[in-house]
């Protein structure tokens, strides 16, 4: 089955999105990059946070909109409270993580389950079922809104680097996530 991988972009302040989950700040730092390119063909499956399917997209409303900039597509699980019918045939509403990530892997076909959403992934770190942690570093500095976890009163959860890779617009730094210390 797939792992879980949470991949992200964060400002160099630690937050993935402004005050109320505004993405459209990193729009303009969007660009080429090699890493994510390639990270779209490893992408069996989403497992989405119900805000982030919502809209929390900063290519809304272009023609690149969607995850990647519109270069993936695929079934995605969509957890949230209030799970409903899906209009779409790739979308499906849970309302339980362990449900979630079951189907999620199952269908990936073996290749990455990648979280998306701030929320669902804490919950997958909680739960001990995050595998890997990507995050582009984005040279720019929000201030305020949503960090790239935010668990007050946690526990140290020490990472083990697998990549750092400089690309045009970002750093990107690749974890795994030690089982042991979840």
């Amino acid at each position: 089955m797939g792992k879980l991988l949470y991949s992200v972009s964060m400002s160099l302040d630690g937050f993935i999105a402004g005050p109320d989950g505004d993405m459209s700040w990193l729009a303009e730092h969007l660009g080429p990059n090699p890493v994510a390119d390639d990270l779209v063909a490893a992408i069996g499956a989403l497992l989405v946070g119900h805000r982030t399917f919502g809209g929390d997209d900063p290519n809304a409303r272009t023609d690149k909109e969607g995850a990647f900039g519109g270069a993936w597509s695929g079934p995605q699980f969509v957890l949230t409270h209030h799970p409903r019918a899906s209009d779409c045939a790739d979308v499906t509403f849970l309302d339980d993580l362990d449900e979630a990530v079951t189907a999620a892997k199952t269908a990936s076909g073996g290749k990455y389950v990648n979280v998306l959403g701030a929320n669902v992934a804490e919950q997958c770190l909680a739960a001990g079922v995050l595998d890997e942690v990507l995050v582009f570093v984005v040279p720019t500095l929000l201030g305020d809104g949503v960090r790239l976890f935010d668990r007050p009163g946690g526990t140290n959860v020490a990472l083990q680097r697998l990549h750092v890779t400089e690309v045009p617009s970002s750093t990107a730094l690749w974890y795994r996530v030690p089982r042991e210390l979840v």
